[in-house]
């Protein structure tokens, strides 16, 4: 059995842009129906190869349109790249964008449940963890409030936690510790910490390179689309941040 936990072949990504400004939806389809839209081809990403090893915690850095948000969205299946394969060995918690999988119009509580739902845990697993969940996310006195009136920060935390608490075989986080106050911000940390001492493998993006080298141990650099370089964390960050200077 391959140590790889995800292992990411000759992957590229092509996004067609539309080069128009279009007012509504019904216009949109009218030229597109006519083949009157002109559309630009943007390859996100180009041929990216490298394997994420079982327990892993690996970051991925690059600047704005580098690829990474692509690249976590195929991995957690949300995207099909247009040609490579991705493949992964295990259970996958996504926190790529904020209240992702969330229903706005629905309470903390029912969320709670749609997202373990989601990740695949019975109704009575997410009632054993239920009050774990909340205590952690700091909304105790929230529960039934929609989350279509909670700040960003609250939302982050409600899908922080309940992402972590649920034990997944990856975990992938998009800036995600980014959102909140500074004591929230190590009480995440301390919980990546814990999840990756379970054996659990971490996939970060972030723009701070002293958290990512922080928790990660591995690092793959992206650039326009391109893979630039994987290696150690602190070799790979050193290197990334001296090409800005």
């Amino acid at each position: 059995m391959s140590e790889n936990i995800v292992e990411i072949n000759d992957v590229s990504m092509l996004f067609n842009l539309s080069r128009e400004k279009v007012d509504n939806i019904k216009e949109y389809f009218v030229r597109y129906l006519k083949g009157k839209l002109r559309f630009e081809e943007f390859w996100a990403l180009n041929n990216v190869s490298f394997n994420i090893k079982k327990g892993e915690s690996m970051g991925i850095v690059g600047l704005n349109g580098s690829g990474k948000s692509t690249l976590l969205k195929i991995i957690a299946g949300v995207l099909k790249p247009t040609t490579g394969q991705v493949s992964v060995y295990g259970s996958v918690a996504p926190l790529i964008e904020l209240g992702a999988g969330f229903d706005i119009e629905l309470t903390a509580k029912e969320n709670i449940f749609l997202n373990g739902a989601i990740l695949g845990y019975s109704r009575a697993e997410m009632k054993e963890k239920f009050e774990e969940i909340l205590d952690f996310a700091e909304l105790q006195e929230f529960v039934d409030v929609p989350i279509k009136n909670f700040s960003s920060g609250m939302v982050a935390r409600l899908g922080f936690s309940i992402a972590t608490t649920s034990k997944p075989d990856i975990l992938i986080a998009d800036e995600i510790l980014g959102v909140g106050d500074y004591k929230f911000k190590k009480k995440c940390e301390k919980r990546m910490e814990e999840v990756i001492e379970n054996g659990a493998t971490v996939i970060l993006v972030s723009h701070s390179i002293d958290e990512v080298k922080d928790i990660c141990t591995q690092v793959a650099w992206l650039s326009k689309g391109q893979l630039i370089k994987v290696g150690p964390a602190e070799a790979v960050c050193d290197e990334y941040m001296a090409s800005m200077e």
